[in-house]
């Protein structure tokens, strides 16, 4: 085999404008295929991580930016933190989606009626106008919602004020703590109540109008979403900005993701980026199929502006899926695999998802051991050698609390949350806890298990919130060289991606940098002040 087979190319010189950035799973996996990206994140926590990783962050609302102060960005990327928009019933997810999906609408509308006038300045007033309206709409409701959380609060209060008076009405009136403890349990039903006096009678009564008004502003807040309904439409936003902007010139690519729930926003994303001649694919990605040695699922949004030199789609417009290396994470000889329905997030499916030739041709999903130890040697010791292990979770299952969901050492993590130093590591097949510290997963294990590399620098507060929510690092990685540098030889692709994972593995932090601020932009990479 000759060195040329083997050495990479330069990378592509991209340079990557990322939004919500987080602790840097995409970021992290962009530097180590060698690209520039820059981040906007709020969160002082991924903020810290940031700087201790070395990567170039702005601290603050992603509102408070626009496409316009980035110029030179030439690839949009983000994971906007989002309502679970259910896909099913009439609550208040489901009013949250079409919300959402009524503003892209609008959007798209304003899009379609300004086709063909890129750069002309009557044209864009009318683009942002109708953003304008639609964020003053959503700035408005936000006030209003806070002053709700604000009345809720106080209400609370005053509840507990009631709730600890009638307990100690109680007590004067010498009632044992086990029917003082039935009586507060029961006043969710007063009616069936037998009040001995007229002054636990009074404040039973007060307690009870308070719950009535907790109940309604609960409602109204249900009504008025909350600021993550805006925040979804920003990236659409950016994109719009750049591409009708007078003097602006359209991102590259944008990769856009989120939990799977937020796939039907992706799809109507994707009639607006077809408006401005972009070719895109959405893709459900189940993590375990992309070597992340967990099973999670991902909805993704890709797009590359259309032009020459791109590969070619299943259809028209379209841009082919990124390929699965792995097998999916298997249970009783099943492949276990979202159906494809309009509801995909909410329903499974166990039949195999590929015929067995197809699976045959992957190389197996990789289990939490394998993962660990692969990277022990190399971890200056924050990765630690275990006996056989199961985890338990720290979720119920089947809606039953007691049931704790449970995966062996030799299978995939389950996903990897907010929670996740909260998970027992017990010895395989007891409920008997691993001795000397072993039977939480520190920070830098549960990074692992997200493929983020042994020695990321985690720092600042809520670590495990940092880890739960980052996009997995691997799985970005195969999107991003799929999306901007895509291989259309299969057997020089998997060769060059093997290289790529290898490189991620390997990395190491670079020198501390401090977050920037807005004040920070004039002389940035990415501006022209």
């Amino acid at each position: 085999m000759s060195h040329i087979e083997t050495e990479d190319s330069p990378p592509a010189d991209f340079h990557i404008l990322d939004l919500f950035a987080g602790p840097g799973g995409l970021d992290v996996a962009a530097d180590a295929l060698g690209y520039r990206v820059t981040g906007i994140e709020w969160d002082a926590g991924a903020c810290a991580t940031r700087s201790a990783a070395g990567m170039d962050t702005f601290h603050g609302d992603v509102r408070e930016y626009r496409a316009a102060f980035f110029p030179r960005a030439q690839v949009l990327t983000g994971g906007p933190p989002c309502q679970t928009f259910t896909v099913a019933g009439h609550g208040a997810g489901r009013r949250a989606l079409d919300q959402v999906l009524e503003y892209i609408e609008r959007l798209h509308a304003v899009v379609r009626d300004t086709e063909g006038c890129s750069g002309d300045p009557q044209a864009w007033v009318r683009v942002f106008r109708t953003w304008r309206k639609i964020h003053e709409e959503l700035r408005r409701k936000e006030i209003e919602a806070q002053a709700f959380r604000d009345e809720k609060r106080d209400l609370e209060r005053l509840r507990a004020e009631a709730r600890k008076a009638m307990r100690n009405r109680l007590e004067h009136r010498g009632n044992s703590g086990e029917e003082i403890k039935k009586f507060l349990k029961e006043v969710k039903e007063p009616q069936s109540l037998d009040l001995p006096d007229d002054e636990l009678r009074n404040l039973l009564k007060v307690f009870c109008d308070l719950n009535d008004r907790l109940a309604e502003l609960k409602d109204k807040l249900e009504k008025l979403g909350d600021e993550r309904t805006g925040l979804v439409l920003q990236p659409l936003w950016w994109v719009i900005e750049r591409s009708r902007r007078p003097g602006s010139k359209p991102y590259e690519a944008i990769v856009l993701e989120q939990v799977p729930a937020v796939m039907p926003v992706w799809k109507r994303y994707v009639e607006v980026l077809a408006s401005l001649r972009y070719r895109t694919a959405t893709q459900l990605m189940h993590t375990e199929a992309f070597g992340v040695p967990q099973t999670r699922r991902r909805a993704v949004l890709m797009a590359r502006l259309d032009g020459p030199g791109l590969p070619e789609g299943p259809e028209d417009g379209l841009l082919p899926p990124v390929p699965e290396t792995h097998e999916l994470y298997h249970r009783r000889g099943s492949f276990v695999r979202l159906a494809k329905t309009e509801q995909a997030d909410t329903l499974f499916s166990e039949e195999p998802a590929d015929d067995e030739e197809t699976q045959e041709e992957r190389d197996p999903w990789i289990s939490m051991e394998a993962a660990l130890r692969n990277v022990e040697e190399h971890s200056a010791g924050k990765v630690r050698r275990r006996p056989p292990f199961s985890v338990v979770s720290n979720y119920g299952t089947g809606g039953v609390p007691e049931a704790r969901g449970r995966r062996d050492h030799d299978a995939p993590s389950a996903t990897i949350t907010g929670k996740v130093s909260r998970n027992r590591v017990v010895h395989r097949e007891t409920d008997e806890d691993l001795d000397d510290g072993l039977d939480r997963f520190n920070s830098a294990e549960a990074g692992v298990l997200q493929t983020f590399p042994a020695t990321y620098p985690w720092s600042g507060n809520d670590v495990s919130q940092q880890i739960g929510n980052a996009v997995p690092p691997r799985l970005a990685l195969h999107v991003l060289l799929h999306v901007l540098e895509h291989e259309p030889d299969e057997k020089k692709a998997k060769a060059r991606l093997k290289r790529k994972v290898g490189k991620l593995e390997a990395w190491k932090p670079k020198a501390s940098v401090e977050p920037l601020k807005h004040s920070d932009l004039k002389g940035h990479p990415l501006t022209d002040r």
